[in-house]
């Protein structure tokens, strides 16, 4: 019989958690034993229990979960994260896996994908849905802004395309569908990361790195 995993549920909406609880309970190799809507909480889990799995929602208070994504792989790097998302998760898939994701799972998944995951990630595999394999997403390719020393994430990387463009703040955040403080909150972030104080450093050294990378490629 194989070892019991213990796992946490990291979500937005109690319900959907509960039956998601039910149904690995179902399952004797697993066992949910926190579920939490908070991230302050969902980390004092981590901490005490540091489970196997960590069934974390993509979208939690109005922003992305990234930087929760890193934290968790910082205090218990042997834990599998898989991220819940709403969105196109081909899209979020190399910025996720590069911050120790090991999988994306749409909240539209049966519960076969989901069982066929977490069993996967015993043998150490992976999961991919057949259809971006298709699209030829693997093997992954370096981001480019990594590769420039600036290291975004996807949804950054998406701001600051749009600040360069012009667009403004409260039309992003509609966007993307967080709160305008969360735009500010990013911009915070990203600031740091490009070693900039102002939204026009930000814009000239984020084209500068985006610039010299096509050149690069072309």
């Amino acid at each position: 019989m194989n070892e019991v995993w213990r796992v946490v549920i990291i979500g937005s909406q109690p319900t959907s958690m509960l039956g998601t609880k039910l149904i690995l309970e179902e399952q004797k190799d697993l066992v949910v034993e926190g579920m939490t809507s908070s991230e302050a909480d969902g980390m004092r889990m981590v901490e005490d229990l540091l489970p196997n799995v960590v069934l974390l929602d993509y979208r939690l208070q109005d922003q992305t979960s990234e930087e929760l994504l890193e934290r968790i792989k910082q205090m218990s790097p042997s834990t599998h994260v898989i991220i819940v998302t709403d969105n196109d998760g081909l899209s979020l898939l190399q910025s996720l896996i590069s911050r120790g994701a090991s999988g994306l799972l749409s909240k539209q998944s049966s519960t076969f994908q989901l069982i066929h995951m977490i069993t996967g990630l015993r043998e150490g595999i992976a999961s991919l849905p057949l259809e971006w394999v298709r699209q030829g997403v693997w093997p992954l390719a370096s981001s480019s802004m990594n590769e420039g020393g600036i290291s975004l994430s996807e949804t950054e990387a998406f701001i600051m395309e749009r600040i360069v463009q012009g667009i403004t703040y409260d039309k992003i955040a509609s966007e993307i569908q967080v709160s305008r403080r969360s735009i500010d909150n990013y911009l915070r972030k990203i600031y740091v990361k490009l070693g900039v104080s102002t939204r026009a450093q930000a814009i000239e050294k984020y084209a500068l790195y985006t610039r010299h990378n096509r050149q690069v490629y072309a």
